[in-house]
């Protein structure tokens, strides 16, 4: 079977975060974040994985060829010459998508979920139409495309682009499950597969829908990074996975990397992971947090919904909140608060941030 991950441009909305690495290799949960989907695929017996990028496809090639032998996938990359929307990486990977009849998966590179493809697999394969579409619920659907099924059906009948009204509240979950059919209606051009497609195969009968269990997240900026790291953590909770940490210092659901180092009287948690070699120093107290690789927090700092990046240090009795990032190698020094700071890399911070604000 064969998979094409839509990876994308340049990581905008994850800044600073991106200024560093694409998108796709930042950590989340301590694993790269295009991993979880690419284990996932492999064990539903993926072998074929197409990356589409357009950004810094050299960094991406070299850190593949491990996650190549590691799960016994073979990783095409199909490099677009200028950025080509969600449906036009389909036509110029078309060789390797139609090598055979069988169906393909598609899915944005931001989604974080519990990528249920068994069972997507199953319902497309049970309908035989050109395309099964995810959806999940939410609570605002005005700000998203609302998708509507005919009665009593998973057809999909129509899509209703930000609702000022209810007529529903199931949106699109960016996972998708193909025949090669589809390739027929896409030109090797930029082209959105939202707009571009999905309504003229909805007008043909040849889209369904099924609802995603579980939860499920769009990671791709840094305030629904921390959310989806929440409900990730709650994920392996109920799966009452081994990975998750214990003690008399966890507060609810946290994730420790074993190479991390946790000092004396510190309080942490809920929703928060530890990225490795990262050092906690004493009495520290953080929540709804990530700490990125070598990361240090020094004794007693106050970390809360922030994410911190690699190789930079949070002082002693410093804090941070409201959604601040430190890009790669900042420092907070000594005592100093960040309120929403966004700070790019190689920076140092003498100064409290006392408003939401980029700081270059």
């Amino acid at each position: 079977m064969k998979a094409l991950i839509l990876v994308g441009g340049f990581g905008t909305r994850l800044r600073p975060l991106t200024f560093s690495k694409p998108k796709p290799l930042v950590e989340f949960a301590n694993k790269h974040m295009i991993l979880h989907q690419i284990e996932a695929l492999a064990k539903v017996g993926v072998k074929d994985i197409i990356l589409a990028v357009n950004y810094q496809p050299d960094v991406m090639v070299e850190a593949m060829h491990k996650v190549e032998e590691q799960f016994g996938v073979k990783i095409h990359f199909s490099i677009e010459p200028e950025p080509l929307g969600t449906a036009g990486p389909l036509a110029l990977a078309r060789a390797i998508l139609e090598k055979d009849d069988e169906p393909f998966f598609v899915l944005n590179s931001d989604v974080i979920c519990e990528f249920p493809f068994e069972g997507l697999l199953a319902f497309h394969r049970s309908h035989g139409c050109e395309g099964t579409l995810m959806t999940t619920r939410v609570q605002d659907p005005s700000k998203f495309g609302v998708i509507l099924t005919k009665p009593g059906s998973t057809q999909i009948a129509r899509f209703v682009e930000k609702p000022t009204e209810w007529v529903g509240d199931q949106i699109n979950a960016g996972i998708y499950i193909f025949s090669t059919k589809i390739l027929n209606r896409i030109e090797n051009r930029p082209m959105s597969i939202e707009k571009d497609v999905f309504p003229f195969m909805a007008r043909d009968g040849e889209l369904h829908t099924i609802p995603l269990q579980g939860f499920w997240a769009d990671v791709g900026q840094p305030k629904d990074f921390l959310i989806g790291t929440g409900l990730y953590l709650n994920s392996l909770a109920a799966q009452e996975s081994p990975l998750l940490a214990k003690g008399t210092h966890i507060v609810g659901n946290v994730l420790i990397h074993e190479t991390a180092v946790i000092g004396e009287g510190c309080r942490i948690g809920p929703d928060v992971t530890i990225g490795p070699g990262a050092k906690v120093g004493n009495g520290v107290r953080m929540s709804k947090c990530v700490l990125m690789k070598n990361t240090v927090v020094k004794d007693y700092a106050w970390v809360h919904r922030s994410i911190i990046g690699w190789y930079s240090t949070v002082g002693r009795w410093a804090r941070l909140d409201n959604t601040t990032v430190l890009g790669e190698d900042v420092h907070v020094s000594d005592e100093v608060f960040v309120n929403g700071g966004s700070v790019l890399p190689h920076k140092t911070l003498k100064d409290s941030i006392l408003e939401p604000q980029i700081v270059m």
